[in-house]
């Protein structure tokens, strides 16, 4: 194996946050997007989790979490400073932020997904429920131009995914809700190239088809 390989799905938030930290650490991998009903055998040979983001290094050793893949990649090469090393004491401040959008909001965020495609009676509780951690997130922007400071960084691109699959559970409610630093904050780091980069869509990976390398930032499709 001579470049890391990651599985991925497109819409998958978890699987978006690996394929930002990817790019934006300018590595080179092998992109293979899947089908989760239809899991590939080589995927499954590596551990039987069976879950994306899987990236598997090229050493044999593979890391399944996304938030991992974000750390291990920008500690590889952080080009933009994303781990903010000039100020080491973001990083704690960076982790506690990223593990409420882990431990509770996504939690909301899943009911509230489900509900509304239900149309369950739950949802404003749930979106309620969303909307705290959404308030703090409005508030630290109303200080700086992103999460952390007027910089980007790892928390920005670790939560994104996560924000953006709200804004799309009742798309006219979020148009019209009292977020502007947040529509700001999304609208922002929609217009990144960088962005249309990850988001691309691909054919599926089908053992050695359709694969995707992804060189410094230029993704190059490859059959």
């Amino acid at each position: 194996m001579s470049v890391p390989i990651l599985y991925t799905l497109r819409q998958c938030p978890y699987a978006i946050r690996a394929r930002l930290s990817l790019t934006l650490a300018e590595l080179e991998f092998e992109q293979r997007d899947i089908d989760l009903r239809q899991k590939p055998a080589e995927m499954l040979d590596i551990t039987q989790k069976g879950t994306v983001p899987l990236l598997v290094l090229e050493n044999g050793d593979y890391i399944d979490e996304s938030l991992e893949i974000m750390i291990w990649a920008l500690n590889k090469n952080d080009p933009h400073n994303l781990l903010l090393s000039h100020t080491p004491h973001f990083f704690p401040e960076m982790l506690s932020l990223i593990a409420r959008n882990d431990h509770k909001y996504i939690s909301a965020l899943e009911h509230y997904k489900a509900d509304a495609r239900y149309h369950n009676p739950e949802v404003p509780i749930y979106r309620k429920l969303c909307e705290s951690f959404l308030t703090d997130l409005e508030n630290r922007l109303s200080n700086h131009q992103y999460l952390m400071t007027d910089t980007l960084s790892l928390a920005d691109y670790a939560i994104l995914p996560f924000i953006r699959q709200f804004s799309h559970i009742e798309r006219q409610w979020f148009r019209q809700s009292s977020y502007p630093n947040i529509k700001q904050w999304l609208s922002s780091l929609y217009q990144d190239p960088i962005f249309s980069k990850v988001m691309k869509k691909y054919p599926l990976w089908d053992n050695g088809r359709s694969t995707v390398t992804n060189k410094y930032n230029d993704l190059i499709m490859t059959n």
